[in-house]
C-alpha cells in the first residue's frame, strides 16, 4: 500500500517540475519561417538559424517535394521546435532544419517537385511557375512552432534537446547500421572509434553523445575517401544521384564482404598518420572548427581528414606554416567559410569534393 505522504511527495515534484518548464506555441507562415532563416544567413546572423550539429542537408529532392505536397495539400505537419537564446535572442532549431531549408530551397526555385503521386500535375515544377495566387497561398500556409524560453535553464534545455534526439528522432545512419551491417570492417571502424586520442581530436556534440558519431565520422572518412579520385562513384552508387546515407551503406556492406586482414592493416595505419598530422598541425583545435571547441562539424571533419590524408599520399612538400586558411571566422568570411555553410546538396561530389581540394591545396602549395 503506498502511502498517503508518498503520493504527495510525487504530486509535489511534477508541478515544481513543471513549473520550471517555460515555451509557447506560435503559429507562423512559411514566408515568415523563410524570411527569418534566410536573412543575414551568410553572416551568420539570421533570427532563425541552424546549428552546427545539423548542419548537413540529408533530404533528397524526392522527400522535399513530399514535404511540399503535403503543405500544398493541408495536410497536417510535424511541431517545429526551436530554443530561445538569451544571450543573442536568436532561435536555435532544435528539430525540423530540414523543413525550414526545404521551404526556402522551393520558395527560391532551388528544386523542382518530383516522384509526386498525388499532385501529379505538379511534377517537374519550381515555385515560380505556380500561378501567382497558388506561390501566396503557400507563403502565407501556417505551421506551428514550440519556443523553449531563454528563461529554461540549461540543464532543462539539454534533458529537453535529449528526449528529442532520442525519442522524436529515429535512429542515426550508424545505430541503424550496427544492427544490418555487421561484419569484419563494421568491427574494424568499431575498433578505431575507441581511440582515446581520436575522442580528443573529434570532441562530439551533447547531442550526438553516446550515438555512435564517432564511428559515423571514421566511415565516412573512408567512404569518402574511396570516392574522391572517382567522383564518388563506387560499388554501383553515384554520390550525385543517391543520399549520403546509400551511398556509405554500400560502400560499408562492400568492404564487410571484401576487405582483407593486409588491407585493414593498411587502412589503420593512413589513418593514423593522418592522426599524427592533425594532432601536430592543427594542435590548438584537432577537427574543431575552433580553440575548444565542445563539437566537431561533419563537413568540417571530411575537409580536414581527407584533404590532410590526400596531400600526405601525394608526397608534395607540406607546407604549414601559413594555416590562417583554416580559421573560421563568421565575421571575416575566407573561402573555407564559404565552402561549408552552404545551405543545400552539403554533400554532393561538387561541394564535398570542393572542400576537400581546398586543405589539399592549402596544405601543398609552394
Amino acid at each position: 500500500m503506498i502511502s498517503e505522504e508518498k503520493l504527495n511527495s510525487i504530486e509535489e515534484q511534477i508541478k515544481a517540475e513543471q513549473q520550471s518548464i517555460s515555451y509557447d506555441i506560435k503559429d507562423f507562415t512559411i514566408e515568415y519561417y523563410v524570411q527569418k532563416y534566410l536573412t543575414s544567413e551568410e553572416e551568420g546572423d539570421n533570427e532563425l538559424y541552424v546549428p552546427d550539429y545539423q548542419r548537413e542537408f540529408i533530404w533528397e529532392i524526392s522527400r522535399q517535394s513530399k514535404f511540399i505536397e503535403s503543405i500544398i495539400l493541408g495536410l497536417p505537419i510535424p511541431l517545429i521546435f526551436v530554443a530561445e537564446i538569451e544571450d543573442t535572442g536568436r532561435l536555435e532549431i532544435v528539430d525540423g532544419s530540414q523543413r525550414i531549408r526545404t521551404l526556402a530551397a522551393f520558395v527560391n526555385d532551388k528544386f523542382k517537385l518530383i516522384r509526386l503521386e498525388t499532385l501529379t500535375e505538379l511534377n517537374g515544377f519550381t515555385f515560380s511557375q505556380l500561378k501567382p495566387s497558388r506561390q501566396r497561398l503557400i507563403k502565407n500556409s501556417s505551421m506551428r512552432m514550440i519556443v523553449l524560453s531563454s528563461r529554461a535553464n540549461e540543464e532543462i534545455r539539454n534533458d529537453m534537446f535529449g528526449r528529442i534526439n532520442t525519442s522524436s528522432v529515429p535512429l542515426l545512419g550508424m545505430e541503424t547500421r550496427r544492427g544490418i551491417f555487421r561484419g569484419k570492417f563494421m568491427d574494424f571502424i568499431t575498433k578505431l572509434a575507441e581511440s582515446k586520442r581520436f575522442k580528443k581530436l573529434c570532441p562530439i556534440d551533447k547531442h550526438f553523445e553516446n550515438r555512435r558519431e564517432e564511428e559515423e565520422l571514421i566511415l565516412r572518412y573512408f567512404a569518402f575517401s574511396a570516392g574522391y579520385l572517382k567522383n564518388f562513384n563506387l560499388n554501383g552508387i553515384n554520390l550525385k544521384d543517391s543520399s549520403v546515407t546509400k551511398y556509405i551503406d554500400r560502400y560499408l556492406q562492400h568492404k564487410n564482404e571484401t576487405c582483407t586482414d593486409h588491407e585493414l592493416e593498411k587502412k589503420e595505419n593512413d589513418f593514423n598518420q593522418m592522426l599524427d598530422f592533425v594532432e601536430l598541425v592543427f594542435k590548438d583545435k584537432g577537427f574543431g572548427k575552433f580553440e575548444n571547441s565542445q563539437a566537431t562539424s561533419r563537413p568540417y571533419f571530411e575537409a580536414i581528414a581527407i584533404g590532410s590524408s590526400m596531400a600526405l599520399k601525394s608526397k608534395k612538400k607540406i607546407n604549414t606554416k601559413d594555416l590562417t586558411w583554416s580559421i573560421i571566422d563568421k565575421k571575416n568570411h575566407n573561402d573555407l567559410y564559404k565552402l561549408l555553410s552552404g545551405r543545400y546538396h552539403t554533400h554532393k561530389p561538387k561541394t564535398l569534393k570542393a572542400r576537400i581540394d581546398y586543405v589539399f591545396e592549402n596544405l601543398t602549395k609552394e
